[in-house]
């Protein structure tokens, strides 16, 4: 589907569901052939500033952990946790996604567990999991991300741990642009509507959701769940790599990542 525009306007549950199954399953090909290598097959990389799991260790001890993986793409992250001796189911709304981690399952030899599926709506049961992480996976892309706050307190057991990465709620106000345009900000903080791209049928194609730190804040503990802990990372030296609107331009200047590390008491 060809992008005939963009818009900031409210879209609901089943239409932001349905435009970003599409546009990842549009998308998945060239996401993966530009990313993949950052990524790679198995590694557990939390945001373009390159923060690696191996090093941050926010999830703690995996091995012997039950661990679910919300949004996971290609499963890179999901099939990292495997090696370091965890049991671990993942899932992703787009099948072309999943798609490319049968692939690097047949090439590595080593299958990662993975369903399609919609985080409002878990297909798990009560207190499957000791642990659950999403980097960047469905939280910014959902209409409700209470619901899938809620949804995973109820599959986690009590003392688990929940950590995800979303953009910074700051980015927002800036424009999306790795330059120096990006470093001046243009809109409100506080104007929550969704970023919307629209197909040649007016439909939207691409959404995503805009919460303000405190919005994230409130959903968590709405939830069920206990902030534990906040990670903004620091884009590090020596790291050229732009991603979208992430460059070392804008990361000396502003975060671009929030890190939320919850508990389930």
């Amino acid at each position: 589907m060809d992008l005939a525009g963009v818009d900031r306007r409210r879209v609901d549950a089943a239409g932001t569901s349905r435009a970003n199954r599409g546009w990842w399953d549009g998308a998945a090909d060239e996401y993966q052939a530009e990313h993949g290598e950052f990524l790679r097959d198995s590694g557990f990389v939390w945001c373009p500033e390159g923060l690696d799991e191996a090093d941050a260790r926010l999830l703690g001890e995996v091995a012997g952990k039950d661990v679910l993986e919300i949004g996971c793409g290609a499963g890179q992250c999901g099939r990292w946790l495997a090696d370091q001796g965890a049991r671990v189911a993942a899932f992703d709304l787009s099948f072309r996604q999943l798609q490319h981690s049968r692939r690097i399952d047949f090439d590595g030899g080593s299958p990662l567990p993975v369903v399609q599926a919609d985080a409002e709506v878990l297909p798990f049961a009560d207190e499957s999991f000791d642990l659950a992480c999403s980097a960047f996976g469905a939280l910014p892309f959902v209409a409700d991300a209470a619901a899938v706050l809620t949804e995973t307190r109820r599959v986690l057991r009590p003392g688990g741990r929940l950590v995800f990465s979303v953009s910074h709620p700051i980015r927002w106000a800036f424009p999306d642009d790795p330059g120096p345009r990006g470093l001046t900000a243009d809109r409100s903080y506080f104007d929550r509507s969704p970023y919307v791209e629209l197909g040649d049928d007016g439909r939207p194609s691409y959404v995503e959701h805009h919460r303000t730190m405190a919005d994230w804040i409130g959903h968590v503990v709405s939830s069920g769940l206990v902030v534990a802990g906040l990670v903004e990372p620091e884009w590090p030296g020596g790291h050229d790599r732009e991603w979208g609107g992430w460059s070392p331009l804008r990361g000396r200047h502003l975060p671009g990542t929030a890190i939320f590390t919850c508990v389930r008491p």
